[in-house]
């Protein structure tokens, strides 16, 4: 169960809109698995658009006393019909101490207002029972004589299988049985063995009385600025199904956040990499008003249009390894390898990079490397107006020029030797050219971007219909 605040408009159709979903508020319930018990725990998440706060149940004092609620010792009074009104759960041979699992309305236990779901039993009638097995309280509690008191402390992570309700205490509609089972309710609102046939009076909280209610209370609250999302572990390729962890930027996490249904947790991690994207472009768009404009790029001015993106795709249920990732690399320069949680995310660092490759080759115009070939030293340059020329780089004479619509294919040998197939105007006959450069890699990036910046600029949607992370998100 979840509540969202409502979404912004669309973007209008053919236009390029945000490829994340807007940022919103979120409220709703997960469990938080701690890896070193392996226990999990009833948590509630709270999604603004800045923070993320991590929410833990307790029991506090609102009123009548200002002493802590860790600990509260209540006298109950065994009823004829209802007993106690509480059914227990848990044990030391499940490593977990007895706790209250069900408390019935208007009967012992419920009357005091002083017992919650979820507490833990530390006495009964001063008898120490935390390292108690689950039937020594049961036997315990049912004879124990008509006046019991117990003194609890609420178990702030009580493990999930305990399967205890969230919320507050409230009508059971099904009374426990009065058999008796670790995992299951032990029903302890009949009468027990009590010696009293007369109808004894409620258990109501006297006035004077503290006044204690259960709470939602902020556990953990993350800083979204700047903050990242994995599902992965720490140190390893493979995805947890249905989990993932929120770290802020001073290193503090969330903890491992596990959801009921993959539905859920792919909802939750969108919210949340929605609202870190905002205030992320928020934060850059901040920190580039102090910055000359060359000073506003990651990659040096002159590399945009030799840099390779390659995507990384793979199937997001397999589990495997991130399905999400992708390289840059410059030149014969080093690979950086990066990767992200959504293919929403894959797609959109896909589209920053073309856009910025492409106005990098509006910007600069044209690119011209040393090349060679038979012994002789030439030009070559990649022009976004006029194309492909060769010249002699001692007396600047033009080889030969080509446009851009001319190259009909190309190879080359994977060191330094390439060759470009051109298509005579006139002739419609095919021209091969081959050259030699000392950094092929670069020249064929450059003539990539080049020829993709041109085709752009004349046609608004060939960024779109070009981008792999769309497609293979489509097909998925």
């Amino acid at each position: 169960m979840s509540a969202e605040g409502p979404f912004p408009p669309a973007a209008p159709r053919g236009r390029p809109g945000r490829l994340l979903v807007p940022a919103r508020t979120k409220t709703g319930t997960a469990l938080l698995h701690d890896e070193g018990s392996g226990h999990a725990y009833d948590i509630r998440l709270k999604l603004t658009k800045e923070v993320l706060t991590v929410q833990k149940q307790d029991v506090i004092c609102v009123s009548g006393s200002n002493h802590s609620a860790n600990h509260r010792t209540v006298t109950l009074r065994r009823q004829r019909v209802g007993g106690l009104g509480l059914s227990v759960k848990g044990g030391v041979e499940h490593g977990v101490p007895v706790v209250i699992s069900k408390i019935f309305k208007d009967h012992a236990a419920h009357q005091t207002g002083m017992l919650f779901v979820g507490d833990a039993l530390l006495q009964v009638n001063g008898i120490n029972v935390e390292n108690a097995t689950h039937e020594e309280v049961v036997h315990l509690l049912r004879n124990a004589g008509d006046e019991v008191t117990v003194t609890v402390e609420y178990l702030r992570e009580a493990p999930s299988f305990l399967k205890l309700p969230l919320g507050s205490p409230g009508p059971s509609s099904e009374p426990g049985s009065g058999t008796s089972s670790p995992l299951f309710d032990s029903g302890l609102h009949l009468n027990g063995n009590s010696s009293n046939t007369a109808p004894s009076s409620p258990s109501s909280p006297v006035s004077h009385e503290p006044k204690y209610e259960k709470r939602w209370l902020d556990a953990v609250s993350l800083p979204l600025s700047m903050a990242r999302v994995s599902r992965c572990r720490a140190g390893a390729e493979k995805v947890r199904s249905s989990a993932f962890e929120v770290q802020a930027l001073d290193g503090a996490s969330s903890g491992i956040l596990w959801f009921y249904t993959a539905q859920e947790s792919a909802d939750w991690l969108r919210a949340v990499s929605a609202n870190i994207s905002d205030l992320t472009l928020q934060n850059m768009k901040m920190a580039n008003k102090c910055c000359s404009p060359c000073d506003q790029f990651w990659l040096p001015d002159d590399c945009w249009a030799q840099a390779s993106l390659c995507l990384g795709l793979q199937d997001p249920n397999r589990g495997d390894h991130r399905p999400f990732c992708f390289s840059v690399l410059v030149g014969h320069g080093r690979s950086h390898v990066f990767s992200v949680e959504l293919g929403s995310e894959l797609a959109a660092w896909e589209l920053s990079f073309q856009r910025a490759t492409f106005l990098d080759v509006q910007r600069t115009g044209s690119k011209t490397y040393v090349c060679s070939w038979q012994g002789d030293t030439l030009c070559f340059t990649v022009d976004f107006a006029l194309g492909f020329t060769c010249f002699d780089s001692k007396t600047k004479n033009v080889l030969w020029r080509f446009k851009f619509s001319q190259l009909k294919g190309s190879s080359d040998d994977g060191k330094a030797r390439v060759k470009l197939l051109f298509q005579n105007l006139d002739t419609k006959q095919i021209e091969m050219k081959e050259l030699e450069f000392q950094d092929l890699t670069s020249v064929l990036h450059c003539i990539h971007s080049f020829i993709a910046a041109r085709v752009a600029s004349v046609d608004p949607v060939f960024i779109d219909s070009q981008s792999i992370a769309r497609k293979y998100m489509h097909s998925s």
